[in-house]
């Protein structure tokens, strides 16, 4: 068997793997942790998202993208670490965002995004699903495997900029498909601004969720979008393509992962289509995206620097 292919279907299996055991190992040290009847359900969805990853892989698989040796397994574990501590930090009600269900300001999202710009796609699709499981492990709030598969996704798309030759001319698509999916995800909030705020959901303070989602949440896809589009037009950073690369494809895989694991929803939480997009979707790809174009440049300028010191 080819070893890229091995490499690739290792990965895939590893993330089952932990996922598996830490629904298992946090089941039994943590009754919140355990699934409740739709927990085969989103198992479904975790192995639809590992066969999306596994079909990019086909379709893409002359690139030297996929290449998984034992650098990138330390690189694996290192991102996955860093991520599972980053949203332990910041997951939970301190930094609670309006939804319909639990959703958080998390800066750490920038932790996947980089480590698959800068190490390939199986390093993050691997840091992102493994790092957001066990992240919610240690919040102890519940888990939701298919949202760890969802990160995961960001990181492999981050990780997908390489495919093209002309860095620029992929640059300009993936901006345009994220602008596209930006404009859909808001014209849905226009249309449905009375979507439940679940945040201010406490029955014993006679309120039930009847506010609306904020406007922050319903506009941060496009205002991070427009964000990422002035740094793609900004003459500083245009003078390092990897940068401009960097924040633009973890946009678009933010919307995508995050697209993926509210689509998920639909059928897991039962929830309508307008639901799923305006009270998960938005509140969380939003800020993701404006954290994508503040620290994802901050993270590359510094790895670029780190290899120009050390030679590598």
């Amino acid at each position: 068997m080819d070893r890229k292919l091995t490499s690739v279907i290792v990965s895939l299996v590893a993330v089952l793997v932990f996922f598996l055991l830490i629904v298992w190992i946090g089941g039994m040290i943590n009754p919140d942790l355990q699934l409740d009847e739709t927990g085969v359900l989103r198992f479904a969805f975790v192995g639809i998202g590992l066969l999306i990853v596994f079909i990019v892989y086909l379709l893409t698989r002359q690139s030297q993208i996929w290449e998984v040796g034992t650098r990138e397994v330390v690189y694996m574990a290192i991102g996955a670490a860093l991520y599972a501590v980053l949203s332990f930090l910041f997951n939970g009600t301190v930094f609670a965002v309006p939804s319909v269900s639990q959703v958080a300001l998390r800066p750490a999202v920038a932790i996947p995004m980089f480590f698959g710009f800068a190490f390939g796609p199986s390093v993050g699709f691997f840091t992102g699903a493994v790092g957001n499981m066990f992240g919610d492990a240690l919040t102890g709030f519940g888990l939701s495997p298919q949202w760890s598969v969802g990160n995961g996704l960001i990181g492999m798309v981050a990780g997908m900029a390489l495919l093209f030759k002309d860095r620029q001319k992929g640059i300009n698509v993936v901006l345009v498909i994220s602008f596209i999916l930006a404009l859909l995800a808001t014209a849905v909030f226009f249309l449905n601004r009375n979507v439940p705020n679940m945040m201010f959901f406490d029955p014993e303070a006679g309120i039930f969720g009847d506010a609306t989602i904020s406007w922050f949440a319903g506009l941060s896809a496009i205002v991070g979008f427009l964000l990422v589009v002035a740094i793609r037009f900004t003459a500083v950073f245009n003078k390092n393509p990897e940068v401009t690369a960097a924040v633009a494809w973890s946009l678009l895989g933010n919307f995508i992962g995050i697209g993926f694991a509210a689509i998920s929803d639909i059928w897991i939480n039962g929830y309508p289509p307008a639901v799923a997009i305006v009270g998960e979707f938005l509140p969380a790809a939003g800020p993701n995206s404006i954290f994508a174009a503040i620290l994802v440049p901050l993270l590359v300028a510094a790895y670029s620097a780190v290899q120009r010191q050390t030679g590598r």
